[in-house]
């Protein structure tokens, strides 16, 4: 029998010392577990935004522009006049494109093949492998980039990585200088400079959107969009074809002339003031506003120059030079300049002494051919007289003695008060930028208080007053309209993006001047002007045409320099239309009997009024003899020190005088409130002109 054996297996035993030393692994393990989790807790809670903008800064955290459209300016017609196009910046991204070697392949060829980029060029804009941004290419068309934008969306243009087209909005005239005193132009920033551009730059402008890119709590790219608000747009009391009327004539006229130094016409609809063309024959195209090329007629060396010469000689202007011709060809002649507006003064003279029973218009005056007052011998055009003459008769003829007759019954007080309720030594407060202030205009009129006899009668013949377009248009409107003196206004409506109204503007009654009884007899005086008087050269035929001539002597006096103009409105009988022509130092010999401001009249009315359905109800001829209003200094002999409001004793008495001092006087400051910007070449950046 086999013996069995047991063996006996010992058991292990844990000791206290064991013991001790897993307490404390156990413990250690514990503590660690503890820290991992708080410090999960931590840095998700506490410091997660901290980590998350990390986290998203490494994975081309975005936050892109999307620029608004700046809203569009129509005429009264909706053509038009002023938009802004989409145009797109070419983007690149390096870090992105140099990801994979084919992605970095098929972008190399797209890039080559739509936009042109060789293969040198890309290896430039790669340089930096960092980098996030890169524009390689400024305001493309869309014909520039639809077929990129077509191929992308193919499977073999998906390959394509790391490039991408930025909006961008480029303002547009498309009848580039047409009207352009009247629109201004816009800079970089979206900045409206002059005209309507500048005046509703605030209602243009909208507010830029954003698209924001983001790490969404599943870690994947959100991207999330805060829509542009674009601009509002301008419905405009112009016309386009009146605007091309105006300026084709006055172009043809100026060649006939042989130059001027300024050309201006304002074209209203008296009944409520609207403009309805404004021209100043110092042109520029506002797509290219800072080109120095229109600036040739300020440079008396350029005489004789090509283009490119003159375009050369620019190049070696100071920007400071440079600065002052852009300004000089952006001024407004009609809204900011002022000058002595001569004869067609007379009728605010005698409407304001009729309307305040100061005459009846029945009465008759002695012209003699001077007027001695105070010390001074003042003349009429006329120097051997005129004889007995009727009110009418006295505008008919342009008597300046029987004008400063009948100022002298009207006295200092009712002459300015008229002046005042004309509007004259006042903002018009055209909604156009450019307009002087309140201030400085007050100074350019003799008022009551510096109404002296000489003042007083040489205003009352325009002389001694200064005036802008602007003022005497809008004045000239309520003489005619039945005494209602509206605010001159260019902008009709302002729509929203989606075309609803904001804000429609249409007869802003001002005040009355005079009454409808006295604004129905000036209408008949002012017809008879043109039909027997001085003004026989504006006489369209078939038309009744009234209006009346102006030949205003610039001072120095005696320099043989003179502003001719007329402002004549149709038909007589229901007025539909005022056409202001004012022609400053036309370029002919004899300037002072050149008639100029009727001749221009002339040829702008034949061509606008049938255009404008006006009906002919005259049968007065053009080809009667017209009586000239011939033009004598003002003064016979010796001159006040001071003869015109707002100048100095200096201008007055140096009849050689260099021309910049005449137009210290003859072209108005600023409102205080308004400094036409000052832009730098570029268009980037710029000052205030003082």
């Amino acid at each position: 029998m086999r013996r069995r054996t047991y063996i006996k297996k010992k058991r292990r035993v844990f000791t206290g010392r064991m013991r001790k030393r897993l307490l404390v692994l156990l413990l250690m393990f514990s503590m660690a577990f503890v820290v991992v989790v708080g410090a999960i807790v931590y840095y998700n809670f506490v410091r997660g935004d901290k980590y998350s903008q990390r986290v998203l800064a490494q994975n081309n955290y975005e936050s892109i522009t999307i620029p608004f459209k700046r809203g569009n300016i129509y005429d009264c017609n909706g053509s038009i006049l002023a938009t802004s196009t989409k145009v797109y910046n070419l983007v690149l991204e390096p870090k992105n494109i140099l990801s994979s070697d084919r992605a970095e392949k098929a972008t190399r060829e797209a890039m080559n093949k739509y936009f042109g980029i060789t293969a040198d060029e890309m290896n430039e804009y790669l340089k930096d492998s960092e980098s996030w941004y890169t524009v390689v290419r400024k305001k493309l068309t869309y014909d520039q980039v639809k077929d990129y934008q077509a191929y992308v969306k193919t499977s073999e243009g998906s390959l394509v990585t790391g490039v991408w087209l930025q909006d961008e909005y480029e303002r547009n005239y498309p009848n580039n200088d047409l009207a352009c005193h009247m629109l201004g132009f816009v800079v970089s920033g979206n900045e409206g400079i002059g005209g309507l551009e500048g005046g509703y730059n605030s209602y243009l402008n909208g507010q830029n959107g954003r698209t924001y890119s983001y790490l969404g709590k599943d870690n994947n790219l959100q991207k999330s969009l805060e829509a542009p608000v674009n601009g509002d747009s301008l419905v405009t009391t112009i016309d386009t074809e009146t605007q091309r009327i105006v300026q084709k004539n006055c172009e043809e006229f100026e060649v006939e002339m042989k130059g001027a130094k300024h050309i201006a016409v304002l074209v209203m609809n008296p009944k409520n003031c609207e403009i309805l063309a404004l021209y100043n024959n110092h042109q520029y195209d506002c797509n290219d506003a800072y080109s120095m090329l229109p600036t040739k007629y300020q440079f008396e060396e350029a005489a004789g120059m090509s283009d490119e010469q003159f375009k050369a000689m620019a190049e070696g202007l100071s920007d400071d030079d440079k600065l002052k011709a852009l300004n000089e060809l952006w001024r407004n002649f009609v809204v900011s300049d002022s000058f002595e507006p001569g004869s067609t003064f007379k009728p605010f003279t005698i409407s304001g002494a009729m309307e305040d029973g100061v005459i009846s218009g029945d009465e008759q005056f002695f012209c003699d051919g001077v007027q001695h007052i105070a010390d001074y011998d003042i003349n009429c055009h006329n120097v051997y007289g005129h004889g007995m003459l009727t009110v009418s008769d006295a505008l008919e003829y342009s008597c300046n003695d029987c004008l400063m007759q009948i100022a002298a019954l009207e006295g200092s007080t009712i002459f300015d008060k008229y002046q005042v309720l004309y509007g004259f030594g006042q903002k018009t407060n055209i909604d156009i930028a450019g307009e002087s202030s309140d201030e400085d205009l007050y100074s350019l009129v003799y008022h009551e208080d510096t109404l002296n006899p000489v003042e007083l009668a040489t205003s009352s013949f325009g002389q001694g007053v200064t005036v802008t377009m602007m003022q005497l248009g809008t004045a000239f409107c309520s003489v005619v309209n039945g005494g209602y003196y509206y605010q001159p206004h260019v902008v009709k409506q302002i729509l929203d993006a989606d075309g609803n109204v904001v804000r429609s503007y249409d007869k802003i009654l001002v005040r009355r001047t005079i009454s409808e009884d006295t604004s129905a007899k000036m209408g008949q005086i002012l017809k008879e002007v043109v039909e027997e008087g001085t003004g026989k050269k504006a006489i369209v035929e078939g038309y009744e045409i009234g209006g009346k001539t102006g030949t205003a002597e610039k001072f120095p006096r005696g320099n043989g320099k003179y502003i001719l103009s007329f402002i004549g409105f149709a038909p007589v009988s229901d007025p539909q239309v005022v056409i202001y022509c004012v022609v400053d130092e036309p370029g002919v010999p004899d300037q002072a009997s050149s008639g100029a401001g009727t001749l221009l009249f002339n040829k702008i009315a034949e061509d606008l009024l049938p255009y404008m359905n006006v009906y002919r109800t005259g049968d007065a001829s053009p080809t009667d003899a017209a009586m000239e209003e011939v033009a004598v200094p003002v003064f016979d002999g010796d001159a006040p020190d001071v003869s015109v409001a707002g100048s100095t004793a200096e201008e007055n008495q140096d009849p050689n005088e260099e021309e910049t001092t005449e137009e210290t006087t003859e072209e108005s400051i600023y409102d205080e409130n308004y400094r036409a910007p000052v832009y730098d070449t570029s268009g980037n950046e710029g000052t205030y002109e003082e």
